[in-house]
């Protein structure tokens, strides 16, 4: 059971490394824009807001990655609840994929790592 956790939450990390990749570096090019729904001018308008959102994905990343380091409890299940939260927020505000990219993921982690 605490193998399927631990590689679940390493998906959660990994899916959020990739959208710090998209956020941070790929916002105005044709991949970010086609990601995100972004037009070029969007795009091209709101890249610093990207950088930020970016940063706080590698966050949420770090976290996931130093729980399973550190074999951290507390670290994985506080860091897959915010990214739950987060994807929740996002799906509220911004688009309902979201919902599923972000937070169906954690949740089931979540699961995984109270039940191990």
């Amino acid at each position: 059971m605490i193998i399927i956790a631990n590689v679940l939450v390493a998906l959660v990390a990994l899916i959020h490394a990739y959208i710090l990749v998209l956020e941070m570096f790929l916002w105005t090019t044709p991949r970010g824009q086609k990601a995100f729904g972004l037009t070029p001018r969007f795009a091209q308008e709101t890249k610093v807001l990207g950088l930020n959102q970016g940063l706080y994905n590698g966050f949420l990343a770090a976290g996931l990655i130093w729980g399973l380091v550190a074999d951290n409890f507390g670290a994985k299940v506080f860091f897959l609840v915010c990214v739950a939260v987060a994807g929740i927020v996002g799906a509220v505000t911004s688009s309902r994929r979201i919902l599923f990219v972000q937070t169906v993921p954690s949740a089931l982690a979540l699961v995984f790592v109270l039940l191990a």
